[in-house]
């Protein structure tokens, strides 16, 4: 008999917990992350494929119980010229000290549109040891076992303390485009 309310009392907690679904960056995917810099004489991007991070839920729906975390290697952003990757590495970001922009947050809000998801994350972005609240808005592609999330916004230098660059007596915009174009696939379980 006791064996037996064991057992129900465990059957009943497992069943009690919402499922929870889960998606993690695929690497070998075509992955982009870029900044864009405006500057008065010359616009330059960085670019890198190095991205980790997962997309969780719980539930029947995107924003239910939802959990989006990412992060960009920036000692792998290119910028196409050697000189000014290490400037922008050592000078500016100081990525010794801080090797990754991270970025964690909820789904507000999911909106299905065709076959995309226009979504609403809340969280925080944490670059050069400085956290920012930020809402972003972006799409989610579902495709069978795997989704491609997509979003542009801006990120202002000065919020994390990084000194924006001066060239010649101009100085580049404060504030980063970034875009961000990543492929997750489902883990199973």
């Amino acid at each position: 008999m006791r064996s037996f309310l064991l057992t129900l009392l465990l059957l009943l907690s497992t069943t009690a917990v919402a499922q929870k679904t889960e998606y993690h960056v695929n690497k070998k995917a075509d992955n982009l992350v870029k900044f864009i810099s405006d500057a008065p004489v010359e616009d330059f991007e960085g670019v890198t494929d190095n991205i980790d991070g997962y997309l969780t839920y719980s539930g029947d729906s995107w924003p239910d119980g939802s959990e989006l975390y990412f992060e960009v290697d920036l000692r792998t952003l290119d910028t196409g010229i050697g000189l000014r990757n290490r400037h922008m590495r050592e000078d500016y970001l100081h990525t010794e000290k801080y090797p990754y922009a991270k970025f964690r947050g909820r789904i507000g809000k999911a909106t299905p549109s065709g076959k995309d998801i226009t979504v609403q994350v809340n969280g925080e972005m944490h670059i050069h040891g400085k956290k920012k609240k930020m809402n972003v808005s972006g799409t989610l592609t579902p495709s069978g076992n795997a989704v491609r999330i997509q979003t542009k916004f801006e990120v202002n230098l000065e919020d994390h303390d990084i000194e924006v660059p001066k060239f010649m007596f101009l100085k580049i915009s404060e504030i980063m485009q970034m875009v961000l174009d990543f492929h997750l696939t489902k883990v199973a379980g």
